[in-house]
């Protein structure tokens, strides 16, 4: 009944839709409305650096492909209410296995920077490990609309 054509494109539109969750939340990455925003500067010096992870997505666009890959897969098991179990269960498997793959996908190795102000006051910031920082580095910290990244 399904073509290998529509089973390939349901497979294409389960990877554009997982490629799509992914996020950046970077030092050097701004969103459109970050763009012609005032943002707060201060200074201060690295006091210590982190490596931690950023979890991934759970937005559900992985367990929705997933669920319609393994549909489409598990319709194709035995005949008449064979392939109407096999559709559902394989729903199931590939709901669970789309959303654990958006989730391993989008996740990315972060820092966790505490700065010291030069007033004194300490902070930690995580971002997205695309620069590297080092204890006793003198640094910007750009704050604005909810948002503050650590910078040189």
């Amino acid at each position: 009944m399904h073509t290998p054509k529509i089973k390939l494109l349901i497979a294409l539109l389960a990877a554009v839709s997982l490629t799509g969750c992914a996020s950046s939340q970077s030092g050097s990455t701004y969103t459109r409305e970050q763009a012609r925003q005032e943002m707060h500067v201060r200074q201060g010096v690295v006091e210590s650096v982190r490596e931690v992870t950023l979890e991934g997505t759970k937005s559900g666009a992985g367990t929705f492909a997933g669920a319609a890959v393994g549909g489409v897969a598990g319709s194709n098991v035995g005949g008449g209410k064979g392939q109407i179990v096999g559709a559902i269960l394989g729903a199931v498997a590939g709901g669970v296995a789309g959303s654990a793959i958006e989730e391993g996908v989008t996740k990315k190795k972060a820092l966790e920077i505490t700065v010291k102000f030069d007033n004194g006051q300490l902070v930690a910031i995580v971002q997205e490990e695309d620069e590297r920082f080092h204890p006793g580095e003198r640094v910007r910290i750009l704050s604005g609309n909810g948002t503050t990244r650590v910078t040189h």
